[in-house]
């Protein structure tokens, strides 16, 4: 088993992350996180405080991590006549 380390130090809402790997740094609120880390990923977190449950998602950029995509299109209903007998 290797070792690790890991210090951060809070400034108001940035906070800057020390590891073995390096520097990073975050921000955000109790609950919802984002930033950088010392590989340079960014990454994405939300969390319910208290818990240890949390979420997160990293990626190559901010912008990957958000969905921008728009909600599909709702298909238009067809209706076929019926032949009626008259």
């Amino acid at each position: 088993m290797g070792w690790s380390y890991r210090k951060s130090i809070s400034l108001g809402p940035l906070r800057i992350n020390f590891s073995k790997s390096g520097v990073g740094f975050s921000f955000g609120i109790p609950g919802f996180r984002g930033g950088m880390n010392a590989s340079g990923r960014k990454y994405v977190s939300a969390g319910i405080p208290g818990t240890g449950i949390r979420y997160q998602k990293s990626g190559k950029t901010l912008m990957s991590l958000i969905d921008f995509s728009k909600p599909a299109k709702k298909k238009k209903r067809t209706y076929k006549r019926k032949s009626t007998i008259r």
